[in-house]
């Protein structure tokens, strides 16, 4: 049966229509031309789908769309234009064949597969969001959803040359020029979402140049001198990147840890980019790390205390970033780090490193005198950078549930490291494999630097209802989301 007499008998009840102009693009995303036979193409049906596959595109984009955005009126026309040229072609064909029936037939399909497509990528993209993806999804989520846009409209092109008897060599040309032409026009339109996100460039408040040399001073002064004769932990935390809130949590959880329970309080400092902690705390800059770890040292009996060095924040090969726009910050390097710790004399050292590949840190900060433990291996990366959790995977393993439990740094490592594991294999993540070394010299001193630390733990009782608090706050289930 041609097109021009083909004819659209719709069915008495509304329903039974909407029912029926599903399984027609069903029946037309497999290139079937049984479509023809269930399509109900009225104006009402046409009205409903058009108005469920724009609602289902804004939920999607709302989805998708980064914290802080907004309606973006370009990406509703962008969106608009291709229903308007289909129903622009359903209308030349209309009149070409002489069948009033067809005018709404390739829009109806087209709207009801657009619909179905945008309600799929919405239910992926709600799955992301509370990370019951696995990771390797993640990079093949855009390619996936352009392959949906392609797909319904080849599919309609597909049907309708089949209909209407066109030549092999038509199809393939039709086919060829249609994919090319949408994705040319995906491309171009991916910065122009249905809800974007308001660009601003970064500002920073006159006061935070006059008070960040304050706010580091005031850290620096209120260190307390090491006692002699025992030995002091000094604690000295740092949160590169300022674009996740992520970091700055973890380090201040982890600093609230060590004061409360190991007695730390008074020998312990953050260093903490953030966007919105210009005034409030000393940021983390190679400078600024330099200046505390020199006046650590100083503060510091070299042959009794330690220093338990954390440092979160994205990473790579050898490199910590160090990000707090507006201002450029060059990225934190193991080899400079170091040489900064040696620089300063400090000679036992315990140091932490929460960040994907961090485990390349560990040859060159390695030494008799050192503990590294790292969340990653030097290839791997490590989980749970964003700002809907308080702390990362390790984070949450290591300070807010292994350290609470055990009063060895192995121990707790090796507990970490299981609870870590158990939860990306849970995920699907490809495993981080945490790593730690320990020194020659520290193997045999820090059972000794680990019972002054963990005898600092206070007792439990009624009285201590604020280390409670901080604790319980602590064990809190991070969302596990990347």
């Amino acid at each position: 049966m041609s097109l021009s007499s083909l004819k659209t008998t719709s069915l008495q009840r509304f329903s039974l229509n909407f029912a029926a102009n599903i399984i027609a693009a069903l029946w037309m995303l497999v290139g079937s031309t049984r479509a023809f036979s269930w399509v109900k193409p009225t104006f009402f049906q046409f009205a409903l789908f058009a108005a469920l596959a724009l609602s289902s595109n804004v939920l999607f984009s709302w989805l998708a769309a980064e914290s802080g955005s907004v309606f973006n009126e370009q990406g509703l026309v962008s969106y608009l234009i291709w229903p308007v040229i289909i129903l622009l072609g359903g209308i030349i064909l209309a009149r070409r064949l002489g069948n009033q029936g067809l005018l709404f037939v390739p829009v109806v399909l087209w709207l009801v597969a657009d619909t179905l497509s945008a309600l799929l990528q919405s239910l992926v993209q709600f799955f992301g969001h509370q990370g019951w993806l696995p990771e390797w999804s993640y990079s093949l989520l855009p390619i996936l959803f352009l392959l949906l846009f392609l797909w319904q409209t080849i599919a309609l092109l597909w049907i309708f040359s089949r209909r209407l008897r066109a030549p092999w060599w038509e199809r393939i040309i039709v086919l060829i020029g249609a994919v090319a032409l949408l994705t040319i026009w995906q491309n171009n339109v991916a910065d122009q979402p249905i809800f974007k996100q308001t660009l601003m460039q970064p500002v920073l408040d006159e006061a935070a140049l006059y008070e960040q040399p304050r706010l580091l001073q005031q850290a620096l002064d209120s260190l307390d001198p090491s006692v002699l004769g025992q030995t002091d932990w000094y604690f000295m935390g740092v949160a590169g990147f300022a674009g996740q809130d992520v970091f700055r949590s973890e380090i201040n959880h982890a600093r609230e840890l060590f004061d409360v329970r190991f007695g730390t309080s008074g020998r312990s400092l953050s260093l903490i980019n953030n966007t919105y902690s210009w005034l409030d705390e000393p940021v983390a800059t190679k400078t600024s790390i330099l200046q505390s770890l020199k006046t650590i040292g100083q503060k510091m009996n070299s042959d009794e205390d330690v220093l338990l060095l954390t440092l979160s924040s994205h990473g790579n090969e050898d490199i910590l970033q160090l990000e707090n726009a507006p201002v450029e910050m060059d990225s934190l390097e193991a080899v400079w780090l170091r040489e900064a710790l040696d620089s300063a004399g400090i000679r036992w050292r315990v140091i932490i490193i929460s960040a994907c590949y961090s485990g390349s840190f560990i040859d060159d900060l390695a030494s008799p005198t050192t503990v590294v433990i790292t969340a990653s291996a030097t290839d791997k990366m490590s989980f749970g950078c964003t700002n809907s959790a308080e702390m990362t995977y390790f984070g949450q393993a290591f300070f807010a549930e292994s350290l609470r439990e055990n009063t060895s740094f192995a121990t707790a490592f090796k507990d970490a490291s299981l609870r870590i594991q158990e939860r990306e294999s849970f995920m699907g993540f490809e495993p981080s494999e945490p790593q730690m070394a320990i020194g020659s010299l520290m193997e045999t001193a820090l059972p000794a630097f680990e019972q002054a630390l963990f005898n600092q733990r206070p007792a439990l009782s009624n009285n201590n209802s604020g280390a409670d608090d901080i604790e319980n706050s602590m064990s809190k289930t991070v969302p596990i989301v990347k």
